[in-house]
């Protein structure tokens, strides 16, 4: 699996527990992160507002992280998100969290597109990924995870 994005960030003091380490859910908001950060490189975003005033949105439906060393404060940590797979209405990331090339933790996030629209009241209705979003993340699905 091809990496997607790496990014390189510094752990700050606010994302740390009284041990210094980070706690834990810190990875699961860097994962958002990274995420959202996906969806710009491609020129979208993770809610997209038609002229209609439908949205397609993205909500998560499974976030799973687990750690296998701890990160402190001031560390250089290397995020890296992979897309794991496409589905007819959902995509799973793969993500990894790195110092010096040991491995801090990984994650996934399974999240579904979804609709909203216009006088609903704001009921989520899961739809099939539309052609726009396909065509341009179609070239960072792995073979072994393309639609179905």
């Amino acid at each position: 699996m091809a990496s997607f994005l790496e990014t390189t960030r510094r752990v700050e003091f606010v994302e740390t527990d009284m041990a210094g380490i980070v706690h834990f859910s810190r990875f699961y908001i860097w994962m958002e992160q990274l995420e959202h950060e996906f969806f710009r490189s491609v020129d979208l975003s993770i809610m997209e507002k038609s002229a209609d005033g439908t949205i397609v949105g993205w909500p998560r439906v499974s976030a799973q992280c687990r750690f296998e060393s701890p990160a402190r404060f001031e560390d250089q940590i290397t995020c890296r998100l992979m897309v794991q797979r496409i589905g007819v209405k959902s995509l799973t990331f793969e993500i990894h969290f790195l110092r010096d090339g040991l491995m801090l933790a990984r994650g996934t996030m399974k999240t579904v597109c979804c609709q909203v629209g216009p006088g609903t009241g704001h009921e989520l209705t899961s739809i099939e990924i539309p052609a726009l979003y396909l065509d341009r993340i179609q070239e960072y699905v792995p073979e072994s995870g393309s639609l179905g």
